[in-house]
């Protein structure tokens, strides 16, 4: 890990680094996998997240989970920031009644990590990276609870600004659907591995599977089914292409007992066989 300005205490940690050339090397290493990391990035950058590639044409927030691969492709003219922190240190869960935003910034299944910082917005960003990195300098007693408390407001603006950009704008007035959408992306991402069903999710929510439906639509996000059987792919090549794991193998791993009805699924989500995207993958990037 290469040197940054470091919080440690306990199990908590967080850091906050320059991204820039020389730091792009080491944070694509394995080093911040671990970590829940958020990119502050001026225009110019080019970022691969899991497999979709991402361009910052303008100031940009980008959200990245623990499980989710990340690759700097290219770094821009100007030097960006990184934020990266543990769930010891700011948790979404625990932080629930304060902030309500895991579910829209990570691990989000429609794979949407990416917020753009428009010109109004870029002012009030960019002074709270600020503070951040002058906690570090004056090293106070009340750092920990500082970084915290403004850790937190770029969460509540990057959600709100996330909620104007793929929300229509009457729809993201609606509170109680977008709660619900939290809450069911949360679901989802906790147990795809055994519940693969609607009906699975509408008792765990205690709701009917068309309410389910019904919400989705409200929201113009695919149906529920395709929200679910999205999120079993994309962790299906997550596999496929970071482990050994034969397409069997990943299969049991993803609840399903029949190899071949999942194989259907993957190759009806992909246009491709399992085998066929791990081969093609590996040769794509041979090629790069």
């Amino acid at each position: 890990m290469i040197d940054s300005n470091l919080f440690e205490s306990s199990l908590k940690t967080l850091g906050l680094i320059e991204v820039n050339l020389d730091s792009a090397t080491a944070i694509n290493e394995a080093a911040y996998q671990s970590y829940i990391k958020i990119f502050y990035l001026p225009k110019g950058y080019e970022i691969t997240v899991d497999f979709g590639r991402h361009e910052t044409l303008q100031p940009s927030l980008l959200f990245v989970a623990p499980n989710q691969f990340l690759k700097i492709d290219k770094v821009g003219e100007q030097a960006g920031h990184l934020i990266f922190y543990n769930r010891d240190f700011y948790c979404i869960e625990i932080h629930d009644a304060e902030v309500a935003c895991d579910g829209l910034l990570f691990n989000n299944i429609q794979n949407m990590p990416l917020v753009r910082v428009g010109e109004k917005d870029n002012a009030f960003v960019s002074y709270l990276f600020g503070q951040m990195q002058d906690e570090f300098q004056l090293n106070d007693v009340s750092l920990e609870e500082m970084i915290r408390t403004y850790l937190k407001q770029v969460l509540i603006k990057a959600t709100r600004m996330w909620k104007s950009e793929h929300l229509d704008n009457i729809l993201a007035d609606q509170n109680g659907d977008l709660e619900f959408y939290r809450k069911f992306t949360l679901l989802v991402d906790a147990n795809y591995r055994n519940k693969h069903s609607v009906a699975d999710y509408a008792d765990l929510l205690c709701m009917a599977p068309k309410t389910i439906t019904h919400k989705c639509k409200r929201l113009n996000l695919p149906q529920p089914n395709e929200i679910i059987k999205n999120r079993i792919v994309l962790e299906a090549k997550r596999l496929l292409i970071h482990t050994a794991l034969t397409a069997k193998e990943i299969a049991y791993d993803l609840g399903y007992e029949d190899p071949a009805y999942f194989s259907r699924l993957f190759l009806a989500k992909t246009g491709t066989s399992p085998s066929g995207f791990r081969s093609g993958y590996r040769s794509k990037s041979i090629a790069q």
